[in-house]
C-alpha cells in the first residue's frame, strides 16, 4: 500500500513537470468539497447554451457525493472538458472504460466557475450572475430609442455606416503615421515590429509656485472637520437627502446635528462606540448605528455627493485644474480584517484587503466609487462610474491605468460614447490591426500583425446596439456585462464582436497616442492626480487603517462615507484658497494663472481631526460668492 501510494506522488509530480498541474488538485479541493456541494444543491444552476453537457456532469457528481467509489460509470459525456481533463478523468478499470471521481468532481466546479463568469451557465433569481440576455430589451422596443441614441453619441445609425466610418477612421490615422514617422523624434519602431517612445520630461514648474503655496498655507484658517462637515450643511443642505426608510421627517431632536456626527465618525472609521465616547451632547453609540443603518444609504450618500459638486463648480479654480470633460478611473487597496466576504490576499501590494475603485474628476473631486474584491479585472467597473454618475460634472473622456486598454472595454466605451484615454506602460502585449490585409505601408508596415474582421463587426452590430441601449435604460449593469466578456468568454459571439470592435478602437488610440507627445503628457498627468487622492482620503480615515465592517454592503457605504467627506473639504479647501488668493491679489502678490494651476485642493496641514468632539450650529459660515481671481480662465 505504501509502494502504491509513493506511486501515485510520483505519478503526480511527473505530471506537473509537463505543466499539468490537474493530477495536483484534489488535496486543495478536498477541505472544500463539502462546502461546494452544498452551495451546489441550494443554488439552481441552469446552462445559457445548447450545450447542457456540464450542467449533466454536476447533477452526477451530486448523486455520487456520498460513494466511497474510486470510480464510477461511464453515464454522462464530457463534452464540456479539456483533452487534458478528459485523459484524467477516463481510466479502464478490467477493460471497461470508467470515470475517476475524484478527478470527476475537481474538474466539475471549476468549470462551473468559468461558466458563471462568461454568462454560459447562470443563476436562477441571482443578480449578479442571472442570465443576461432575459434582461435586455427586445430588439422592437430597442428601434425607437436608436435614431436619437446615435445622433447623442455622433454614431451612424446603420451597421453598413458604421464599419465604414471605422474603416475611414483607422485608414486615415494610419496613413498620418506612415507619412509623419520618419519626422518623428520620440518614437521608434524596431524590426520585429515593437514600437519604442522615449520617456518626455515632465512639465516645468512655475518659479513663483512655492512662494504662493507658503503664502497660501501659511494663511489658510485652521479648521475642525466637524466645523467643515457644519458649514457644507450650511451651503448644501446635504443632510435633507438623509431619514428613515419610509421618507417621513426624522422624529429627532437636532438631527442635523446627529446626522454631521454620524457621518464624521464613520468616514474617518472611529466608528460609533469612539466617536460617542468624545462627543458632548445628544450622541451615544446605539443611536449612531441606528442612524448609519436606517437612514443613510449608499444611494442618499450618493445624493448628498451631488449637492457637493454643484457648489463646487461654482468656482475658477477647480476650471484652473482640469476641463471638467475628464475622469479618471483608479483603484487602491484598503485593509480589511479577517473572516470577510470580500477580504482576499492582494498579489502587488502584498496584504489582505479590498479594493477602492474611484471615479475622478480633472478638477479632482470624486465623482463615484465603487468596493471590490482583490484580484477582480479591474476593467470591469471601469463603464459603472461613467454610468452611474449623478453629479453636476458629466465628463466624455475617461482615463485609466494599463487594465484600461482591456479589448471589450474599448469596444463597449466607444458605442457607450466614451472616449477611453488609458495610460501605456507596456508594449510587449500589443497587436495592431491593419484595415486590410493588401493595404501596405512603407516605414511602419511591421507594426500590424493582425487583419480586422469587418463582417464580424457588421454581423453583430444589431447585437452591440440592443446590449448599449439596454444599459442606457437600466436594465444591464455594464461591470456584469464586462465581467461576462472577459477572458472566459472566448466562445461567445458577443465577446468576439465586442473585442473586434475594441480592436479597431484601441488601434486608433494606440497610433494617435504615439505620434502625439502632447497627449502623452496629458494622460501622465491626468493618472497622476487619482494617485494624490489616495493617501487625501487616508488621511481623513485617521480612526484605524483597517476597513473593520466584514458587510459587503457596509463597505461600499464606507468607502462612500470616504469620498463625500473628501469632497467637502475639498469645496471647503476651494472656498478657502479663493478667498486668501483673491487677498493676495489685493495687496498687490502676482498670482499667474498658471501658477494657480499647479495648487491642489488636497491641503490638510490646517486641518484639525483629533481632541473633544463639539458641534456649534449657531456658527454659521458667509454665504458662498465665489470671486472672480482671473480676467481669462484657460
Amino acid at each position: 500500500m505504501a509502494g502504491w501510494r509513493h506511486c501515485a506522488h510520483y505519478d503526480q509530480v511527473s505530471a506537473y513537470h509537463h505543466n499539468n498541474y490537474r493530477p495536483l488538485m484534489w488535496r486543495f479541493f478536498r477541505p472544500y468539497r463539502a462546502a461546494l456541494f452544498r452551495l451546489s444543491r441550494l443554488l439552481v444552476f441552469r446552462c445559457a447554451t445548447h450545450d447542457q453537457s456540464l450542467i449533466a456532469a454536476l447533477q452526477y457528481i451530486q448523486r455520487y457525493q456520498h460513494t466511497t467509489r474510486a470510480l464510477l460509470p461511464v453515464e454522462i459525456a464530457l463534452d464540456f472538458a479539456s483533452v487534458r481533463w478528459q485523459a484524467l478523468i477516463k481510466t479502464r478499470h478490467k477493460l471497461t472504460l470508467m470515470l475517476h471521481r475524484r478527478h470527476l468532481e475537481v474538474c466539475v466546479f471549476p468549470y462551473l466557475d468559468q461558466g458563471l463568469r462568461s454568462g454560459d451557465v447562470y443563476v436562477e433569481g441571482s443578480e449578479a450572475y442571472a442570465d443576461y440576455r432575459q434582461q435586455l430589451l427586445p430588439w422592437a422596443a430597442c428601434l425607437p430609442r436608436l435614431p436619437a441614441y446615435c445622433q447623442a453619441v455622433q454614431l451612424p445609425a446603420t451597421a453598413a455606416a458604421f464599419v465604414a466610418q471605422l474603416q475611414a477612421h483607422l485608414r486615415d490615422i494610419t496613413q498620418q503615421v506612415d507619412r509623419t514617422y520618419p519626422m518623428q523624434t520620440t518614437l521608434t519602431i524596431d524590426a520585429e515590429g515593437g514600437p519604442h517612445l522615449k520617456r518626455l520630461k515632465g512639465q516645468p514648474v512655475p518659479p513663483a509656485l512655492a512662494t504662493i503655496e507658503a503664502l497660501l498655507k501659511a494663511r489658510m484658517p485652521e479648521r475642525h472637520l466637524l466645523d467643515i462637515l457644519r458649514d457644507v450643511h450650511y451651503w448644501a443642505g446635504y443632510t435633507r437627502h438623509f431619514g428613515p426608510p419610509s421618507g417621513a421627517d426624522p422624529q429627532l431632536t437636532d438631527a442635523v446635528v446627529r446626522y454631521i456626527f454620524t457621518v464624521f465618525g464613520y468616514a474617518c472609521e472611529l466608528g460609533a462606540s469612539q466617536t460617542a465616547r468624545h462627543t458632548t451632547g445628544p450622541i451615544n453609540h446605539q443611536l449612531l448605528r441606528r442612524l448609519n443603518a436606517q437612514h443613510i444609504t449608499t444611494s442618499k450618500l450618493e445624493a448628498a455627493l451631488g449637492d457637493v459638486s454643484r457648489e463646487y463648480v461654482r468656482f475658477e479654480l477647480p476650471f484652473l485644474w482640469g476641463s471638467g470633460q475628464a475622469a479618471i478611473a483608479d483603484g487602491t487597496h484598503i485593509a480589511l480584517l479577517e473572516n470577510n466576504l470580500l477580504g482576499a490576499q492582494h498579489v502587488r501590494y502584498g496584504r489582505f484587503g479590498g479594493i477602492a475603485y474611484h471615479h475622478m474628476s480633472d478638477t479632482y473631486i470624486a465623482l463615484f466609487s465603487h468596493f471590490i474584491a482583490c484580484g477582480v479585472w479591474e476593467a470591469v467597473d471601469i463603464v459603472d462610474g461613467w454610468l452611474k454618475n449623478r453629479s453636476a460634472l458629466q465628463p466624455t473622456i475617461l482615463h485609466a491605468d494599463t487594465h484600461g486598454q482591456a479589448e471589450p472595454v474599448f469596444g463597449l466605451a466607444a458605442l457607450l460614447g466614451i472616449d477611453l484615454l488609458p495610460r501605456m506602460r507596456t508594449w510587449q502585449d500589443v497587436t495592431f490591426y491593419r484595415v486590410a490585409a493588401q493595404t501596405p505601408y512603407q516605414p511602419i508596415d511591421a507594426l500590424f500583425t493582425q487583419v480586422v474582421d469587418w463582417d464580424l463587426i457588421a454581423r453583430h452590430w444589431q447585437d452591440m446596439l440592443q446590449v448599449v441601449l439596454s444599459m442606457q435604460a437600466g436594465h444591464v449593469v455594464p461591470s456584469m456585462l464586462l465581467r461576462q466578456l472577459g477572458v472566459y468568454s472566448r466562445h461567445s459571439a458577443l465577446y468576439k464582436a465586442f473585442s473586434e470592435l475594441g480592436r479597431v478602437q484601441r488601434t486608433i488610440f494606440l497610433l494617435t497616442y504615439m505620434i502625439d507627445p502632447a497627449l502623452q503628457q496629458h494622460i501622465r498627468a491626468e493618472t497622476t492626480t487619482v494617485e494624490a487622492y489616495h493617501p487625501f482620503t487616508d488621511w481623513l480615515a485617521f480612526g484605524s487603517p483597517f476597513l473593520r465592517s466584514g458587510d459587503p454592503v457596509e463597505q461600499e457605504k464606507r468607502i462612500k462615507y470616504r469620498d463625500w467627506v473628501a469632497n467637502a473639504v475639498m469645496l471647503h479647501n476651494v472656498v478657502d484658497m479663493t478667498k486668501v488668493l483673491a487677498a493676495l491679489q489685493q495687496e498687490g502678490v502676482e498670482v499667474p494663472p498658471e501658477v494657480a494651476k499647479c495648487l491642489s485642493p488636497y491641503l490638510t496641514e490646517h486641518l484639525k481631526r483629533f481632541g473633544q468632539y463639539m458641534l456649534d450650529m449657531t456658527v454659521q459660515p458667509e454665504p458662498i460668492h465665489p470671486p472672480r481671481l482671473f480676467a481669462t480662465t484657460t
